[in-house]
């Protein structure tokens, strides 16, 4: 038979003219035998028969056991709030603890700003006056809604009520001023205390750790050992937490000993603090070691166990880890899914993601969407982008600032820049991401008047820009050739917008001038930087060397390069093949042997399209896909159609010494992109957008190639390479230039 749990009715005092002789017969008896059974309270069924018998007795007019009914109401596991204010509204007189109950059931609800309208009324309409308990619930709320100047108009209030050096009233603003951000005025709290418990060190160490500065809740803790405070638990997880953002293995060790020898009480929440420790550190040894020995385990340990294995890009046993979960939840699957997008692996995070679909009752979230998003958008997985976005759109989910962000970064990436726009107006509030990243979409189709427009526009919103935000025009204007105004806001950064400028905004510089043939400028530029510069700034000017065809130039920058970054594959290619349009083939020939020589292998071309939902890959000259005997089909017959409209290869874009000029010929037509177009053409129909997703960069015949198909077959062609997009259609190519 089943066994059903039925809350039973409680033994209620009845009113003296229904009282039998088994229940209480004074007032005192009948008042303690109510204050037990509110204690044994299971339910809100039982506490309403208990107030409805305390009405009928008389006993609410008790304000002890007015308040004890009250408390239970507002505060208990099965509390209601709707209910409770009934409660209170019944007390006459509430006194200070009833006041303080309700602004702490408040101020831990889902409306913490209704506690401050309670307390209003409490000043205004009772003889009570707040205390050291009314201020702690108070300012707790300013800290969930991080209303700066709400905490500080409290913290003037609890001066002038004489209790603003209070303990506990000051351990409740260190924690709202951390939660607002304002870590100088949380430091003076701190040091006005005169006796400091643990949870004011703890206050401090945990918002240094959650403001981002993990080195000075380090310090913080030595001081406090130094001042021989007992550390708890607590502590210690701030602690562990600071060394896992420092990565300092070293001193999570010592942590650790230190737990051990001063007998800090050990429970799952430190356990898992160590593992993330360990984890975050790289010390997979330790987090296995501490794994395979903690008796108990939650989904937390599990995932902190995943993202250990992740980080080191053993994919292979973080999903061991992720299989042997009892009971996998959303965090473990975006766990791996977020390890294999950052890590440059997309198309494995797309299967997991495809895999997470197939799981009953496991919803996916935002922290699931966005990295789903940016996988997408790696590969150009356009129809499973727009998916997604029909699947935010379908369940309710709450678009904030990262999903739609992710949302315009997808559809720009993937080539549709008209739905990437559709998102960013259809958004109310836009914070610096959402900015950033429509900029950014403008920046890399090429749109760079656009995106400077939109960059004046954000300032007019009373949004201020960031790091980001101006590498994404700065692009944007490298693409365009707007060279002052690149030059502008760059000397504007520090001085106008408070940013200082980082090594990538440098590299956009020399970029900038350097693809606009200011070379020499670019140069002047590089040596009068403040800083050293970075592999990225000599990449940049190579770059510009390749486009222009400076070879001097381009071998001084190479050799910088390389100076810094020995073995980047990139660098001797692209200086091989400003040797080979230069002619120099025994240059080509000698820089060659040194890569193979050394281990150097160039990256293989490798161009994508989404068919279907699913993404077709093709290296240069491929014989793996399937369909490949078709996709050859189609590529001789489109060579000979054009051919027929006037094409002739660009046997400059050969880059390797081929004497007879039909294996120069084959060699252009085996390019990846040619390909994956061909594959297009074949598995869809006009009007069907080809949409191309190109490693490296597009070279100057397969531009010229996709320009003709888009006129011969009268179709879209939209590329995207390592640098931009570039749009094909009737013949023409959007892009102002072929850089």
């Amino acid at each position: 038979m089943a066994n059903f749990s039925i809350a039973q009715p409680l033994s209620l005092p009845r009113h003296p003219t229904f009282s039998n002789p088994n229940q209480p017969t004074t007032n005192n008896e009948r008042s303690r035998h109510t204050l037990s059974l509110i204690d044994r309270c299971a339910d809100l069924r039982q506490l309403k028969q208990i107030h409805a018998q305390m009405v009928r007795t008389g006993l609410f007019n008790d304000h002890y056991s007015a308040s004890k009914l009250f408390a239970i109401a507002a505060l208990s596991p099965f509390a209601s709030l709707d209910y409770a204010c009934k409660v209170f509204d019944q007390i006459p007189q509430p006194n200070s603890f009833t006041w303080n109950t309700l602004i702490r059931a408040y101020a831990s609800g889902p409306d913490p700003l209704r506690s401050i309208c309670v307390f209003l009324d409490m000043v205004s309409e009772s003889q009570c006056y707040p205390n050291t308990y009314t201020f702690p619930f108070l300012i707790k709320a300013a800290a969930e809604v991080s209303s700066l100047s709400l905490g500080q108009s409290l913290h003037g209030m609890a001066v002038k009520s004489s209790v603003g050096c209070d303990v506990f009233v000051a351990n409740s603003l260190i924690h709202c001023y951390f939660s607002c951000g304002d870590l100088d005025s949380a430091c003076k709290v701190f040091t006005t205390i005169q006796e400091k418990d643990v949870v004011s060190w703890n206050s401090m160490i945990t918002g240094f750790v959650q403001k981002g500065s993990p080195d000075k809740a380090l310090e913080l803790f030595k001081k406090m050992e130094s001042e021989e405070v007992k550390a708890s638990h607590v502590t210690m997880v701030g602690v562990l937490s600071a060394c896992a953002k420092l990565r300092n293995l070293e001193f999570g060790r010592q942590v650790c000993s230190y737990i051990e020898e001063n007998g800090v009480k050990m429970n799952l929440t430190l356990a898992n603090a160590m593992l993330d420790m360990y984890t975050k550190c790289g010390s997979i040894e330790d987090a296995k070691r501490l794994f395979d020995t903690m008796e108990v385990k939650d989904n937390v340990t599990w995932t902190t166990m995943l993202d250990g294995f992740a980080i080191l890009e053993d994919y292979e046993a973080a999903r061991d880890v992720l299989n042997s979960m009892p009971k996998k939840d959303i965090v473990a699957w975006n766990a791996l899914i977020s390890a294999y997008e950052q890590n440059g692996k997309p198309n494995e995070a797309l299967l997991v993601f495809h895999e997470l679909q197939l799981q009953k009752n496991i919803k996916l979230n935002q922290i699931t969407l966005v990295s789903t998003l940016s996988a997408c958008a790696q590969v150009g997985a356009l129809e499973l982008g727009r998916w997604i976005h029909s699947y935010i759109k379908k369940h309710g989910i709450r678009s904030n600032f990262y999903v739609t962000s992710a949302l315009i970064h997808m559809y720009s990436k993937c080539g549709d820049l008209v739905k990437a726009r559709e998102v960013f107006n259809t958004v109310e509030k836009r914070d610096v991401f959402v900015w950033s990243a429509m900029i950014g979409g403008l920046a890399m189709h090429g749109c760079g008047n656009d995106a400077l427009d939109m960059f004046y526009k954000m300032q007019e919103a009373n949004v201020k820009p960031n790091g980001v935000t101006f590498t994404n025009v700065f692009c944007a204007c490298s693409h365009s050739g707007l060279v002052d105004e690149a030059e502008s806001l760059f000397s504007k950064m520090e001085s106008n917008y408070g940013i200082v400028p980082e090594d990538k905004h440098y590299a956009c510089i020399v970029d900038v001038l350097g693809r606009s043939g200011y070379l020499e400028k670019a140069v002047k530029f590089i040596e009068a930087m403040p800083i050293p510069p970075s592999a990225s700034v000599w990449g940049a000017l190579l770059g510009a060397c390749k486009i222009h065809a400076n070879l001097n130039l381009a071998e001084m920058a190479c050799t910088r390069l390389l100076e810094l970054e020995p073995r980047n594959d990139g660098a001797h290619v692209l200086l091989s093949n400003i040797y080979a349009k230069s002619g120099k083939w025994e240059s080509v020939s000698e820089l060659r042997k040194h890569m193979r020589v050394t281990g150097l292998k160039k990256e293989p071309g490798c161009s994508s399209i989404e068919i279907n939902g699913t993404i077709h890959e093709f290296l240069s000259g491929d014989n793996e896909h399937p369909m490949a005997d078709k996709v050859y089909g189609k590529l001789n017959e489109v060579m000979e159609r054009l051919k027929s409209s006037g094409y002739e290869p660009e046997m400059s874009q050969v880059l390797q010494l081929i004497d007879e000029e039909e294996t120069k010929e084959q060699s252009l037509n085996l390019h990846s992109e040619k390909l994956a177009i061909c594959y297009g053409l074949i598995s869809t129909e006009a009007p069907k957008v080809i949409r191309v997703i190109k490693n490296l960069r597009v070279c100057g015949d397969c531009h010229s190639v996709a320009k003709l198909i888009s006129q011969v077959y009268d179709r879209e062609i939209i590329v995207r390479d390592r640098y931009r997009f570039h749009h094909f259609r009737n013949g023409q190519c959007s892009c102002n230039d072929f850089w």
